[in-house]
């Protein structure tokens, strides 16, 4: 038996879905043991977040500034952050969180899919079966 070193996980809301590729981090198992969730989307700028209600603790390597596509962990909202563009706090044309958040991986393709997500939107996130 393989031991797997990524996770994948299917991000869908009513106009459309994505997948994402996670690494193997103490926020990211901890995610996994609650799929599947069903959330409700909220937008703040060029990113997408929602409660997933898992609680974790701030992991070394958090950070606030990251790529768009990247998926984070925001702990003080105990939210999944998908930023695809710049917020409200960016400078430039940044990616910037409201918080350092831990970083789980990257969204497969192309990130502007989640400018489809409207605020209030309902959002499930479900393990991919490869």
């Amino acid at each position: 038996m393989q031991t797997q070193t990524a996770t994948r996980i299917r991000i869908s809301w009513p106009s459309g879905h994505l997948t994402a590729t996670l690494d193997d981090t103490p926020t990211t198992q901890a995610l996994i043991k609650a799929l599947p969730l069903v959330s409700t989307a909220r937008t703040w700028g060029e990113e997408v977040y929602f409660d997933t209600g898992v609680s974790v603790s701030r992991e070394t390597g958090a950070r606030e500034v990251v790529a768009p596509g990247t998926v984070a962990f925001w702990m003080d909202g105990d939210a999944l952050a998908l930023p695809y563009g710049p917020t409200p706090i960016s400078r430039g044309g940044e990616c910037r969180l409201a918080g350092p958040c831990n970083v789980l991986g990257h969204v497969d393709g192309d990130p502007r899919l989640l400018a489809t997500v409207r605020d209030g939107d309902p959002i499930r996130v479900e393990p991919v079966d490869d």
